[in-house]
């Protein structure tokens, strides 16, 4: 029933005995095998009832769910009569959050063709390794930002086009061409199991690795945690900071909104903790999504201003300190709804309602999915011990031709890399991330990547990168180096390695503290001993 007549990420899925095993075990997870996720949360909108209902907002601008299903068709015709892109085609989309950016995701689905979303901050040679690996043949990017990817592009042809988006006025740009067209298109008769979207993750060595989502895991997930633990509405307008490329924000600030007939709000420019406020109040936001570094920086100006409206405020993207809770429930009165999911299974997977709220848990597994807490030999430990988490539900890993899926699947389950205890009543308790991911103010750095920038400084002969504990933004990037004959360790040495780390990766991945030292813990074999390090 496939229409992807590529097959190049087809070619590449994980061999038989390394796929996760699909359960769906809720009546609501019985999904016809042929559909286009598309077509099920925007064409059949008009028969929910939700045609007239706003759907994508901004400072300038508001379309209903009927305008902007015309708007998406009008991409779809771009992408297919002017470019022929063909279904199983990767299309790269790269852009902060807008209405645009929205609409062009939803083109590129529902085409038939694959979504690539990149990060906004992401560098050239970043860009590279994504286009490396996915090997698309057109990319839709947002205007201020081409610079980046058209160096990318020089290094990488294959990638043929590049269209700009969020330049109205320009006659090649995205508005121009798609204003031109009808605005009627057949959504691509896809199967369930086609592919939607490879959603890029550096990972912890610094590789990307691109996990794979299908139509039908993006709506199965709908089913999951929006369902039984959101339980957004029509009647709800949706805030927040994740980009769309992340897929915490692509579910939280499109798929799921859509999936319950709401709207989203995509404000002009970027976010301050009191703007934050300004922002819920001026759009009438009753749903937030941010992580919890940015929601303790918020919380004086909400309880300052006040946030009448707000009625939920989702956390994830990083560990939730009781303590920022607490702060936020005090500013707000609103138990914030935690949650811990993943790029590789798409969402959040662990979670409570705020009703069933434990301090200092995550929450229980959500429905749809089974959670338990093993030893290395995958056998379940006592409750209260803890263990690595795995996980098993209508979801799960299929990373793009990537050597790490049998680290992420073993018989079956799904192993996120995280150390986690469980009580006697199912409520999950978050210990520590199980490798050496650095996650700092909810973004996830590998710490070889930042290594390998700073290495390319010439004063650094040898460098090791760690997370350090942090209040503010949970974990920050600490580096250590060892410096080349003649080089002074010092603060102008420290600032030059920092802007130098900004220009080369993304810039957030930069390390805030830099320590000189004579040599690097190793083995005998010459690997890095990082435990060392954060002993230090």
């Amino acid at each position: 029933m496939t229409a992807q007549i590529d097959r190049f990420v087809h070619d590449r899925l994980p061999p038989p005995d390394q796929l996760p095993i699909f359960r769906y075990d809720l009546p609501e997870l019985q999904l016809p095998d042929q559909l286009n996720l598309v077509e099920e949360l925007l064409d059949k909108a008009p028969a929910k009832g939700f045609a007239n209902n706003p759907m994508l907002r901004s400072p300038t601008r508001t379309l209903s769910y009927a305008e902007a299903a015309v708007e998406v068709n009008r991409i779809a015709q771009v992408l297919t009569e002017d470019l022929h892109l063909v279904p199983g085609n990767r299309v790269l989309l790269r852009g902060g959050n807008s209405i645009q950016m929205a609409l062009s995701w939803l083109a590129v689905v529902k085409a038939g063709l694959i979504a690539v979303a990149t990060m906004p901050l992401l560098r050239a040679k970043e860009l590279g390794d994504i286009i490396d690996k996915s090997q698309p043949v057109a990319a839709l990017c947002d205007g201020k930002l081409l610079a980046e990817l058209e160096a990318a592009r020089a290094e990488h042809p294959v990638l043929k086009t590049i269209i700009a988006f969020n330049r109205p006025d320009q006659p090649s740009s995205l508005e121009a061409r798609a204003a031109s067209k009808a605005g009627t298109f057949e959504p691509c008769p896809t199967a369930a199991d086609d592919i939607a979207l490879l959603a890029f993750t550096s990972g912890t060595t610094g590789k990307p690795k691109a996990p794979i989502s299908t139509h039908r895991d993006v709506l199965a997930i709908c089913e999951t945690w929006p369902r039984h633990v959101l339980r957004a509405r029509p009647s709800d307008i949706v805030l927040g900071s994740p980009p769309l490329a992340f897929t915490f924000g692509l579910g939280g600030l499109l798929i799921f909104p859509m999936w319950a007939g709401a709207s989203v709000f995509f404000p002009d420019g970027s976010y301050t903790p009191e703007g934050m406020v300004k922002l819920i109040n001026d759009s009438g936001a009753t749903i937030t999504y941010t992580a919890p570094t940015f929601y303790r920086q918020v919380a004086p100006f909400a309880k300052k201003i006040g946030v009448p409206s707000l009625r939920i405020s989702v956390s994830a993207g990083e560990a939730l300190p009781d303590a920022t809770r607490q702060l936020w429930k005090d500013a707000t009165g609103i138990e914030m709804l935690d949650g811990i999911g993943g790029t590789e299974v798409f969402h959040i997977y662990i979670s409570a309602a705020p009703e069933e709220v434990r301090r200092g848990a995550i929450g229980k597994a959500v429905p749809g999915f089974t959670a338990k807490v093993v030893d290395d030999d995958g056998n379940e430990v006592p409750r209260g011990t803890v263990g690595k988490l795995a996980i098993i539900g209508p979801v799960g890993c299929r990373y793009l031709d990537d050597a790490r899926q049998a680290n992420y699947v073993k018989n079956g389950w799904n192993y996120p890399g995280d150390a986690f205890m469980e009580d006697a009543d199912g409520y999950f308790f978050y210990q520590a991330r199980a490798d050496d991911m650095i996650v700092s103010a909810g973004y996830n750095i590998g710490g070889p990547e930042v290594e390998d920038a700073l290495l390319q400084h010439p004063a650094v002969a040898e460098c090791g990168v760690i997370g350090k504990p942090d209040e503010e933004r949970g974990m920050i990037v600490k580096a250590f180096c060892v410096l080349k004959p003649g080089q002074t360790g010092d603060a102008e040495l420290v600032k030059a390695l920092q802007d130098h780390v900004k220009a080369t990766i993304a810039p957030y991945k930069y390390p805030r503290e830099i320590a000189f030292v004579d040599a690097l813990p190793r083995t005998e074999t010459g690997k890095l001993q990082r435990f060392k390090l954060r002993s230090l």
